[in-house]
């Protein structure tokens, strides 16, 4: 919670300084800015992780708000799954309400590809959050290493198995750049491994009852199972439930991805060993103060890399109160 609080104080400073005003300035007009200000942000689909993520985008607009005199407002606009159509669809309805700036968490880039250039040229600017943007694009992401966070994932499940043992890896939305790298990058760290034997774990697409599902198909075709990864945020809860049905509770072991409340219960009661976790609250605070550095026509990094946290047994609790 530290963490968070300090870098969106830090964000905050950083936009008075760009915009080079204070809380006594005598009103946006003097200093060259709007009254107001709306960015859309789009998610992959409803989840609880993205809620997380409008909780903090939330929470920087209304501290900038504050500190720069000015009305910044956040449009959360989630597609109820995570369909390349549907998110187009939604981000053709935010952009012809003429925001200030749009972030976009790509369900698949190149099919989003079309609408986010017809959006660019209305001269609405665009940020990509929770996934790498594209090296041969112009647009700038707020995110983390994702390869990094699913070997550190991976780490532990070969640490907990002594390097041995059938491991099941389960894919997110295939088509998302950040799920993609996780399930890639955990796939080439297992190669190193000989006594570990690595089977596909199914396809959650972002739902935790389509990862439930597919873990119990999984688990009773092998029950020599010993450890479940995945590439997404919606697995881990389907895959523990999966576990916990099929009686195999510490004999399969699981190490998830995020710090969502039902995660870190899961962790806390043993279903799942650990969980390597992206920082959802500091993705939406970063990705306000993009919008509106580049809403204002400033310069704006390529990356933003808000930084991965591990949880375990250890600082579970500790997890769970801040969460709470």
């Amino acid at each position: 919670m530290k963490k968070s609080f300090s870098s969106l104080l830090l964000a905050v400073m950083l936009v008075l300084t760009l915009v080079g005003c204070s809380p006594d300035t005598k009103g946006p007009e003097a200093n060259g800015k709007k009254d107001s200000y709306t960015f859309v942000i789009v998610p992959k689909a409803v989840h609880a992780w993205f809620d997380e993520v409008n909780k903090g985008a939330q929470q920087q607009a209304e501290k900038m708000s504050e500190h720069l005199g000015v009305e910044i407002k956040v449009d959360y606009r989630a597609p109820s799954t995570a369909d390349v159509a549907e998110q187009n669809s939604v981000l053709e309805q935010a952009a012809a309400t003429n925001p200030d700036g749009i972030a976009l968490d790509p369900i698949d880039y190149e099919g989003n590809k079309a609408v986010i250039e017809e959006i660019e040229k209305k001269g609405i600017p665009v940020v990509i959050f929770d996934a790498p943007a594209p090296e041969n694009s112009h647009l700038s992401s707020v995110g983390n290493d994702f390869g990094e966070q699913a070997v550190l994932a991976a780490e532990r499940l070969v640490e907990l198995l002594d390097e041995k043992g059938k491991i099941a890896v389960m894919q997110g939305v295939p088509s998302a750049p950040n799920h993609n790298e996780r399930y890639e990058s955990m796939l080439e760290y297992l190669k190193q491994f000989p006594n570990i034997e690595v089977i596909e774990g199914g396809i959650s697409n972002d739902s935790i009852e389509e990862a439930k599902t597919q873990a119990a198909s999984i688990i009773a075709a092998n029950p020599d199972l010993k450890g479940y990864l995945m590439s997404d945020a919606a697995a881990p809860v389907g895959i523990g439930a999966a576990v916990e049905e099929a009686g195999k509770v510490g004999e399969i072991k699981v190490v998830g991805l995020e710090n969502l409340i039902d995660i870190l219960n899961l962790v806390d009661s043993g279903i799942i060993q650990a969980s390597s976790s992206t920082r959802p609250h500091i993705q939406g605070s970063m990705t306000i103060v993009m919008l509106l550095q580049k809403a204002m026509g400033m310069e704006i990094p390529k990356v933003v890399d808000t930084g991965i946290d591990f949880i375990d047994e250890s600082n579970v609790k500790e997890w769970i109160e801040i969460m709470k």
